[in-house]
């Protein structure tokens, strides 16, 4: 199968997989960010555009990469409800089920 096939059959898991590169990158610029300034409102920016947007993609890629299991999971039980075959059970008779008689009060069948 060659690569260009396999990224559109797995494009969740490819979608994951660069999600998550993205949030590692992100994360670590903006503590690069954060480590070279001194002052707290020079750090905010890095803070918010790395820290918080590395933290959001990287929930998106195990997001996505959930989604793909779940569909992986949904494709075989399809094939196999696809494979099981329909089996028709006939109609109860009264005569393979008896109904047993009616108890009285106190609990005791009669009949």
């Amino acid at each position: 199968m060659n690569l260009l096939r396999w990224i559109r059959v797995q494009w969740d898991r490819v979608a994951a997989w660069t999600c998550v590169v993205a949030g590692a990158v992100a994360l670590i610029l903006g503590w690069h960010g954060v480590a070279k300034e001194k002052l707290t409102a020079q750090q905010l920016p890095y803070l918010v555009s790395g820290g918080i947007g590395g933290l959001f993609l990287l929930g998106l890629g195990g997001i996505l990469w959930l989604t793909a299991e779940l569909r992986d999971e949904w494709r075989k039980l399809d094939d196999l409800d696809a494979e099981t075959p329909v089996v028709e059970r006939p109609a109860a008779t009264p005569a393979t089920h008896p109904v047993a008689p009616p108890a009285d009060r106190t609990g005791a069948r009669t009949g």
